[in-house]
């Protein structure tokens, strides 16, 4: 459950311009690979999009410039997309996805006359850097503060990704923010700035789904996300500063 009071604290929280500083959003998928269905047939890439949107209007309000990549959905190619936010000029690449689970714990379920894949067994968000970034200490920074924001809002974090399983397996950095090390991701790994890669949550858990796609989840990661931001433009212009 979001808890109502620390909500507020945090869309209220006071986020000043940042000099220097642009962050890209890259909505994950295209449109004619639009990543996962959901629970009840919606592609993931739908809600990829309405999220980068809550992200980009939290980044305006903090006075925080920021850039959307494949803001069409048409970018096929995922070593554009670090490149595009390399051309932008951004600081900080962080790319927006909607988790699933592998097949083995899928089941079907018949929901408006179709039937479903989904999988009740995990949930939670997730949180991936590459070791194979060049800026993977500052990755992993925004990574962490990304995580203490939305686990003080009252979320958690799934670890289904460091399952000794085919698919899986992922080397978990931290358990209570739920930071993975995935190396071989490509907008991570070809990015030249900072990148995190966000799983939001999973959206083929039935309960999940109504929750991850309401305006008070979204409003509370793109407030976590919005501060995480601000965080690092906070360390550029320190570093800015004694240069």
């Amino acid at each position: 459950m979001l808890r109502s009071t620390i909500l507020a604290t945090i869309l209220l929280l006071p986020l000043p311009a940042r000099a220097g500083c642009l962050i890209a959003l890259d909505i994950g998928h295209y449109a004619e690979a639009p990543g996962e269905i959901s629970a009840r047939g919606v592609p993931e890439l739908v809600y990829n999009i309405a999220l980068t949107e809550r992200v980009k209007a939290a980044l305006d309000r903090a006075e925080i410039a920021a850039v959307v990549i494949n803001a069409h959905g048409d970018i096929a190619e995922l070593a554009q997309r670090p490149r595009r936010a390399q051309a932008a000029g951004a600081s900080l690449l962080v790319s927006l996805h909607h988790d699933s689970v592998q097949d083995g714990y899928k089941s079907t379920w018949e929901w408006k006359g179709a039937y479903r894949a989904y999988s009740d067994v995990f949930s939670g968000f997730g949180l991936f850097v590459s070791g194979r970034n060049p800026a993977v200490a500052e990755s992993l920074k925004v990574a962490e503060d990304l995580g203490d924001g939305l686990t003080a809002a009252g979320l958690s974090p799934s670890l289904h990704h460091a399952e000794a399983i085919p698919g899986e397996n992922r080397p978990l950095l931290d358990v209570g923010r739920g930071i993975y090390r995935f190396d071989d991701l490509a907008v991570l790994r070809q990015a030249a700035m900072p990148a995190v890669l966000v799983e939001a949550g999973i959206i083929v858990n039935r309960a999940d789904e109504e929750v991850i796609t309401s305006e008070p989840y979204r409003a509370v990661f793109a407030a976590a996300i919005a501060q995480a931001a601000a965080g690092h433009c906070r360390r550029l212009e320190s570093k800015a500063a004694i240069q």
